[in-house]
């Protein structure tokens, strides 16, 4: 063990003169000798890939658990219309009313980050929505939205904001989905999220009823969120009109951007993989 290091310190250590390294290889036997040597349960040590900017690591793998990865028209947000590849991942901790992905609750495979990004490559497309389900359950996907920021891709966030975003790389576009009244999940807001948000965070509300919508209006002035943000009221899909809501924002004179789910158009509700 004491060679290994010997050499390692000697080929790695960039001082003035021999004699610094062999000082520093000294105290390490030193510090070996006394039994304060690292503690192999220790947690791996990342190391960062020059040339593809992919984390790996000694002992294991980053892995997340992934619903499905597809490429189709982005149908929301400010990014509405461009190609964009989706990556959904698996579990949710809410349940509301209008889910339309009730599929990502349980359904996914274990999958590896470098798997991840090689099919995420192979569609050659600018833009990269990580969804869910509820994909901040995971903590790896901190890793893998940072590295697809360090490859370039522009990449955002689709979350209920029932789980902290503070860790969320700071190039990322994300977008808090308030749950309403009506959603089933209301009170499940973590308000910090609000402290934590940047200039491009986007707020959506989907409106299930006018009660819904009095209350997004509210909770938006009350937190100022029209200055400060893209604030997006969606119709949820079937329970109440695009014409109404539209007419709706008109008469109150709301400052929030009327959204339709793009895609539902295009093909249909039930199409997956969209």
């Amino acid at each position: 063990c004491n060679d290994v290091l010997t050499k390692l310190f000697k080929e790695l250590v960039h001082l003035k003169n021999l004699r610094d390294s062999e000082e520093l290889v000294m105290e390490l036997k030193r510090i070996l000798d006394s039994g304060l040597a690292v503690d192999e349960k220790s947690p791996p040590t990342p190391v960062l890939s020059r040339e593809n900017a992919v984390v790996h690591y000694d002992k294991e793998p980053v892995m997340l658990k992934i619903n499905e990865i597809f490429y189709s028209i982005q149908g929301e947000t400010s990014y509405v219309g461009n190609p964009t590849v989706f990556v959904r991942t698996t579990a949710c901790n809410l349940r509301c009313t209008y889910c339309d992905t009730k599929y990502s609750y349980y359904e996914g495979e274990n999958q590896s980050l470098e798997n991840i990004l090689k099919e995420v490559d192979s569609y050659q497309a600018p833009y990269v929505c990580i969804t869910g389900g509820e994909p901040l359950l995971q903590k790896e996907v901190h890793t893998l939205m940072t590295t697809l920021c360090d490859r370039g891709y522009k990449v955002s966030l689709e979350t209920s904001g029932s789980k902290s975003v503070k860790q969320v790389d700071p190039r990322v576009k994300i977008i808090l989905d308030v749950k309403t009244p009506d959603s089933g999940a209301a009170n499940s807001f973590l308000m910090e999220n609000i402290g934590f948000s940047t200039a491009s965070t986007e707020y959506k509300f989907v409106i299930c009823s006018e009660e819904d919508f009095d209350w997004s209006e509210n909770f938006c002035r009350q937190h100022n969120l029209f200055e400060k943000f893209v604030v997006l009221y969606s119709p949820s899909y079937g329970q109440v009109s695009e014409r109404w809501l539209a007419e709706k924002i008109l008469q109150k004179k709301s400052s929030a951007r009327l959204q339709l789910q793009l895609h539902k158009y295009i093909w249909s509700a039930e199409t997956r993989g969209v």
